[in-house]
């Protein structure tokens, strides 16, 4: 039965099918509420009070309560007050009269669940690379809701990388972009576009600038393990382990570990396959480097060819677009 009401972009009103046929159904409706059939067709919900008493309310009124103490609660919560739970969310490309607005940058950043995506090891490295975008170039787009929920994920992201040291290098990346973006639009307060007092961004830079001094100070604990470790593993092993890093730093932070890992870490067909799979031949074959023995120095082509050229991005979970929905979403 279609929704008929007085503004044709309402939802209308509920109508049930009854033995006279269809009926408007209207919270507490004397006309609906005299046959058991009746009654069971609008399906109300009795409540049972302490006193032994029969309150009936509708099914309606049952939910639009609930719904209410749900969002009271969640206002209440200052710790999740700005985190949603979902994975997906429709992107707006236009604005019609059914629908009015876009879907924001903002908006998108705001309903994703980013706050648990930090958690998972596999979507970390997106996340951080995602709020270092947003940092070198649409940080002036974000709402007010929007920004609470960019530091405070940023927050938890220093949090536990204190916590576990993992990858702080990228997170030093990311503050240092955000420290700079800050200052330039700081000092441009009346020619940019600021959404928010200045006191509050003042605030934030600070903040900004005692985490990177946190992470300045971090030191790696070192782990005891009597177990198998890392040099137990034969020489072809871990030749193997150096060749699945897509990192050129990683291979160099790694071979600062042991002598036996630098010596791998320094091999020249190593550094050769790294180049070969992050830049196109045409990319290197312009920036040849020799060595002193006049063969190519890969190690210094491939941090020479990353000055000029983008290098290839692998993670293990990113957000997809359906294209047919319009939505975006976690895998």
């Amino acid at each position: 039965m279609p929704f008929l009401g007085q503004d044709w972009r309402s939802p209308g009103w509920r109508w049930v099918k009854t033995e006279d046929g269809w009926k408007r159904c209207e919270p507490f409706s004397p006309a609906l509420e005299d046959g058991n059939n009746q009654l069971n067709d609008i399906s109300h919900t009795v409540i049972i009070t302490g006193d032994d008493e029969k309150d009936v309310y509708s099914t309606e009124d049952c939910e639009f309560a609930a719904k209410k103490r749900k969002k009271d609660h969640f206002r209440n919560n200052t710790d999740s007050q700005c985190f949603y739970r979902e994975k997906w969310i429709y992107v707006h490309k236009e604005s019609t009269k059914e629908r009015h607005g876009y879907c924001t940058l903002g908006e998108a950043f705001n309903r994703l669940d980013f706050s648990s995506a930090i958690q998972d090891i596999r979507r970390f490295n997106y996340v951080v690379k995602l709020l270092q975008l947003i940092a070198k170039s649409q940080l002036t787009s974000l709402s007010g809701a929007a920004q609470k929920n960019y530091f405070n994920i940023l927050d938890k992201i220093v949090r536990k990388v204190m916590e576990d040291q993992y990858n702080p290098r990228l997170i030093k990346d990311l503050l240092q972009d955000l420290s700079s973006t800050l200052c330039i639009l700081i000092r441009g307060v009346g020619k940019s576009v600021l959404v928010g007092n200045i006191n509050i961004w003042i605030c934030r830079l600070e903040t900004i600038l005692l985490w990177q001094q946190q992470l300045k100070n971090l030191q790696m604990n070192k782990q005891v393990n009597n177990g198998l470790t890392l040099m137990d593993l034969p020489l072809h092993m871990l030749n193997n382990i150096l060749y699945r890093f897509s990192d050129g730093w990683d291979i160099i932070t790694l071979g600062q570990v042991t002598p036996t890992l630098y010596m791998l870490s320094e091999d020249r067909q190593l550094w050769k396959k790294l180049c070969q799979y992050h830049f196109a031949e045409k990319q290197f074959c312009r920036h040849l480097i020799p060595s002193e023995k006049g063969h190519i120095d890969w190690k210094l082509m491939y941090f020479a060819l990353q000055k000029y050229y983008p290098i290839k991005e692998q993670y293990g979970d990113t957000l997809h677009f359906c294209r047919h929905c319009s939505i975006l979403f976690w895998k």
